[in-house]
């Protein structure tokens, strides 16, 4: 059988007709500009023909599957689907845990950094708030000095006080309150005759400071003790 090229259409396709026995058949393609514009509208369609397919289980050799096969391997999909579920379920909190545990540990480092900072200034002043309170303490020579003087060098220890105050740094210098061995060091023992006093504060030998629990140095103490 022999063919011949006897004509092309207007999309570019050659039209082959077979010529030995039926040489009267001779034609030429050709497709007007309305077939032409409704056949590339078909090509673009194309994307969209699987919304309108439905979709059958079926056996390695196309045949569809029995509806007991079919429901059977629904459920072991939808069982496969919930346990895919539970992983990226529990994966994602666990992910939100380890995300909450590292904001708290970043928080309490920082708290941490902030708290040493303060204790390593206070350490660094310790002897000159020392000498402040070795002044003050014998009332005798300290109020025959000077009122002026004196009134001068207390603004500036109490500027000194107020500056640790605001930073959250207490003294720990009250007395006739029970003994803390976690805030005080006893130094002394004073015999007494009220029961009621029995191991409260006599006197701060030493002031001590703390930053809220955390103590930066005791407070050096006596203290009193019931003479049963």
């Amino acid at each position: 059988m022999g063919f011949q090229r006897v004509g092309a259409t207007t999309l570019g396709k050659t039209l082959l007709i077979d010529l030995s026995n039926r040489p009267e058949f001779l034609y030429t393609i050709t497709m007007n500009d309305e077939e032409i514009n409704n056949n590339k509208l078909n090509e673009n369609n194309v994307d969209n023909v699987d919304a309108d397919l439905t979709y059958v289980e079926s056996t390695e050799d196309g045949e569809a599957l029995p509806s007991k096969d079919a429901i059977k391997k629904l459920r072991e999909d939808l069982k496969l689907c919930r346990k895919e579920k539970e992983d990226y379920l529990i994966g994602w909190q666990r992910a939100k845990a380890d995300y909450i545990n590292l904001q708290k540990e970043l928080d309490l480092s920082r708290i941490n950094i902030s708290i040493l900072t303060k204790q390593k200034m206070v350490e660094k002043i310790l002897p000159a708030l020392d000498s402040f309170e070795m002044a003050f303490a014998n009332k005798e020579h300290w109020e025959s000095l000077d009122k002026d003087w004196r009134s001068g060098i207390e603004s500036i220890y109490q500027q000194f006080v107020s500056g640790l105050n605001n930073s959250g740094i207490e003294k720990i210098d009250e007395i006739n309150i029970a003994f803390d061995p976690n805030i005080h060091q006893s130094i002394s023992i004073t015999e007494t005759n009220e029961e009621l006093k029995d191991h409260t504060i006599e006197k701060v030998l030493q002031v001590g400071y703390k930053i809220g629990d955390r103590v930066i140095r005791p407070a050096k103490v006596t203290i009193f003790e019931f003479n049963k």
